[in-house]
């Protein structure tokens, strides 16, 4: 028998029992997303932009709200990658940028990937965060980690606030 550990990436699949086109709308309707993932964006999402996020608290979710709360007014830098139409969705970003005091600018960035397939019971949504093998090894663990956990939220997350809204 043999272990594979993977350092660099960080999967999460997850069967929403909702249409495509009201997931795709959830992933990629920026005040949608925000609304669940628990930040406010500055404008629309389009493929090329860079633009700002503000953590302020998912809206579907009492007990993550509480554990987002310590990091409320939190800003952080995404950078839209690709939209391909109720297929994949990916952006950008410096992970686990939360320290209000530090410059992640000069870092380089992971790279994160939505993907939907469609199955008989609804859409099945991989998230996938990749790229974590290129970060300073002073915050590559402590990022990777908290991220794996993170993504496990979000998707719970995003199921929520389907169920809630659909």
């Amino acid at each position: 028998m043999s272990t594979v550990t993977v350092t660099d990436r960080i999967q999460k699949t997850i069967l929403l029992r909702a249409p495509r086109e009201r997931v795709w709308r959830a992933l990629t309707d920026s005040r949608q997303f925000g609304a669940w993932f628990g930040v406010r964006f500055d404008r629309p999402f389009t493929p090329g932009a860079t633009m700002q996020g503000t953590l302020v608290g998912t809206t579907v979710d009492e007990d993550v709200a509480k554990l987002q709360k310590q990091f409320e007014g939190v800003t952080f830098d995404i950078t839209i990658d690709r939209i391909e139409p109720e297929r994949l969705f990916s952006f950008r970003w410096h992970p686990h940028a939360i320290e209000r005091d530090v410059d992640y600018s000069a870092e380089p960035t992971t790279l994160i990937v939505f993907e939907l397939e469609e199955v008989a019971d609804g859409v099945i949504l991989t998230v996938t965060e990749s790229g974590f093998d290129r970060i300073p090894l002073e915050r590559r663990a402590k990022a990777f980690t908290a991220n794996e956990q993170g993504w496990g939220l979000v998707v719970r997350l995003i199921e929520k606030y389907l169920a809630q809204t659909s």
